[in-house]
């Protein structure tokens, strides 16, 4: 018997997940717009949690921990960084299967979409996260994450081996206690210059798979749900065609500490016609259904949303037989392996800085 529509393999993507939208409930596809997205037995759709993290080596335990991304910046070496982005998404994928096969889903730190690289510029030396980043040099920053997205996302023409995502978009740098009501109102030339050329290299020339909000508002508008970062650069200038999900909680912060709706559910409205395709940690998303009872949003919004992140599951071969997805064969002895542990010391030994005291100024 033939499989149904969705399932078939020869089909083009998009009219797979036409297929697919066209069989889902409403209460279902709300379910699959979250991180930790809920099963749906009947279609044979696992639950699955986007939730993944991967700098500097799978976040899971047992693998490989490569040199802090700070660190790698630092060797100045794309092509050893995408080597250890190769090595990494090697580990997910053989974690991925494992968790798959010992348990039928896959939960945070197993999955294919890995919130990684962080592109942020590190100004300001209180952040704490600075050394998730790649530095202060947007030139390097947009390089090495190039690099990085390349490695984990593969060379097949027809599969993602990970998705890659670059977080978190935009103006975001700290401090840390002001992230959840800040209001960033960088200069055109500020913003052009520094924040935004790392995310134009890795949308238009390493074809990131997924962006991410940041929490912050940028020029008054809470960056996931921010007109002109998310529609007219991202999508049009820039072309993405990826999935956009939000920073954990970051949806809440709009009508909770921004201010900038009435409620949560003017907020998922407002997010779904901003191109915010899943939410992460809050339930905003759980308001869908009244937004659209209200009139503020429409199923058809959300199916484009979905359509987005359900594009990438099926990239990834979540759909297809395993046999034909040349990643899932990646066996578990790779993880943590005796290659990539000569690997993660010669990216430490690269990442040493010398600094010659000529002055006396250190």
């Amino acid at each position: 018997m033939s499989p149904l529509p969705y399932l078939d393999p020869s089909l083009p993507i998009p009219a797979r997940v036409r297929d697919l939208l066209g069989r889902l409930t409403l209460d279902e596809k709300i379910g699959l717009m979250h991180n930790q997205s809920k099963a749906v037995p009947r279609l044979g759709i696992p639950a699955y949690n986007y939730w993944s993290e991967a700098l500097h080596g799978v976040l899971a335990s047992g693998m490989t921990v490569f040199p802090q991304a700070i660190g790698l910046a630092a060797t100045w070496d794309t092509g050893l960084m995408q080597r250890v982005a190769s090595a990494i998404s090697d580990e997910a994928r053989a974690n991925h299967h494992a968790a798959l096969e010992r348990q039928g889903f896959t939960d945070f730190g197993q999955g294919l979409t890995y919130w990684s690289p962080n592109i942020n510029i590190f100004r300001d030396p209180r952040w704490g996260r600075g050394q998730e980043t790649y530095g202060e040099d947007p030139f390097l920053t947009g390089e090495i994450g190039a690099a990085f997205v390349r490695g984990l996302q593969g060379d097949d023409p027809r599969y993602l081996k990970t998705a890659a995502c670059a977080k978190h978009f935009a103006v975001h740098s700290g401090p840390e206690g002001d992230r959840h009501h800040f209001d960033a109102r960088p200069s055109r030339r500020d913003l052009r210059d520094t924040y935004l050329p790392a995310f134009k290299k890795l949308v238009t020339e390493a074809k990131v798979e997924a962006v991410m909000g940041a929490y912050n508002r940028v020029d008054g508008q809470p960056a996931c749900v921010n007109e002109q970062l998310m529609v007219k650069i991202l999508r049009e200038e820039w072309e993405f065609d990826g999935h956009f999900v939000s920073d954990c909680w970051a949806l809440q912060d709009i009508h909770a500490n921004h201010k900038f709706t009435a409620d949560a559910v003017e907020t998922a409205a407002l997010a779904l016609r901003r191109g915010c395709d899943l939410a992460c940690g809050c339930n905003t998303y759980e308001s869908i259904a009244e937004a659209i009872a209200r009139g503020l949003v429409s199923e058809a919004d959300l199916d484009r949303a979905l359509g987005r992140t359900l594009t990438t599951r099926m990239r990834l071969g979540m759909f297809d037989p395993p046999e034909m997805v040349p990643y899932a064969s990646i066996p578990v002895s790779v993880i943590d392996c005796d290659a990539h542990r000569d690997l993660a010391r010669r990216a430490a030994v690269q990442s040493f800085v010398l600094l010659k005291n000529e002055k006396n100024i250190l």
